[in-house]
C-alpha cells in the first residue's frame, strides 16, 4: 500500500541546507499494523509530513496504492489526505465548542458529496469506540482518553485506506494509553492498515513490525508477530 524508495528531504535557509531524511526506504502492506519509531529531533516529524502527503520529498519516490505521490498537484494531494488517510494526533485537534458527534463529521464537510447517513455513521463510530453516551459532549467535558477516542472515530469517518497516528498516546496516562492501543489493535483485526509513529518502545510493540529511524535513515526493522 505504501512504499518509500530512497526518500530524502532537505530544507534550505539562506545558504545553509539541512538534510533531514537521508534516503529512507520501507514498505507498509495493506492490512498491516506498523510502527515507525524514532527519537525526537531525528526526522520523525518530517517523515510524518511526507507520509501524510502534507509535503513532498526532495528526491526518491513515494507510492501510495501504486500512485506516485510526487507527480500529484496540491488539489490531488488534498483529496488523498481527505479520502485516503485518517489522521490521529497527539493533541487530539478537536474543536472545543463542538460536540463529539460534530467533531467526527468535520472531514465530511470537505467531501464532494455529504453522505445522507453521515450522522448515523458518526454515531455508530462513537459507539464502536465506547462513547455511545457521549454523543453531545464537548471536548472539555471529556477526559483525555475519551477525546482521543473521538479523534479516532473522526479519522474513520471517510473509511480511509490507512490510519496514520502521530504519538497517539503522548498526552495520556498509562491506563488510557492501553485503552487507545487496544482500539488500534481491534481496528487492525478488522483489516485496517495502521501506522503509528512514536518514540515510545512500549507503544511501538503493539504493532506487528517496527521500523527504526535514526539520523534520517532506517536503522533496522523488527518483526514482532
Amino acid at each position: 500500500m505504501i512504499e518509500f524508495n530512497d526518500i530524502t528531504k532537505s530544507f534550505t535557509s539562506g545558504i545553509v541546507r539541512t538534510d533531514v531524511l537521508k534516503g529512507v526506504t520501507f514498505k507498509v502492506n495493506k492490512g498491516e499494523f506498523a510502527a515507525i519509531m524514532a527519537p525526537s529531533g531525528t526526522g520523525k516529524t518530517t517523515l510524518l509530513n511526507v507520509l501524510g502527503c502534507l509535503m513532498k520529498a526532495s528526491s526518491g519516490s513515494f507510492l501510495f496504492e501504486g500512485q506516485d505521490i510526487e507527480t500529484l498537484n496540491d488539489d490531488q494531494l488534498s483529496e488523498i489526505r481527505n479520502k485516503k488517510i485518517g489522521f490521529v494526533f497527539q493533541t487530539f485537534n478537536l474543536l472545543e465548542r463542538t460536540s463529539a458527534r460534530d467533531n467526527i463529521l468535520l472531514p465530511l464537510v470537505y467531501s464532494d458529496v455529504y453522505p445522507s447517513d453521515a450522522t448515523k455513521r458518526a454515531e455508530r463510530l462513537l459507539e464502536s469506540v465506547g462513547l455511545k453516551e457521549r454523543i453531545n459532549y464537548k471536548p472539555s467535558e471529556l477526559s483525555g482518553g475519551q477525546q482521543q477516542r473521538v479523534a479516532i472515530a473522526r479519522a474513520l469517518i471517510n473509511d480511509p485506506a490507512v490510519i496514520l497516528a502521530d504519538e497517539p498516546t503522548g498526552n495520556l496516562d498509562s491506563t488510557s494509553a492501553k485503552e487507545i492501543m487496544a482500539i488500534f489493535k481491534n481496528l487492525h483485526e478488522e483489516g485496517r492498515t495502521i501506522i503509528v509513529v512514536t518514540h515510545d518502545v512500549n507503544i511501538a510493540r503493539n504493532a506487528g513490525r517496527i521500523v527504526y529511524l535514526k539520523d534520517g535513515r532506517v536503522e533496522k526493522e523488527e518483526v514482532l508477530k
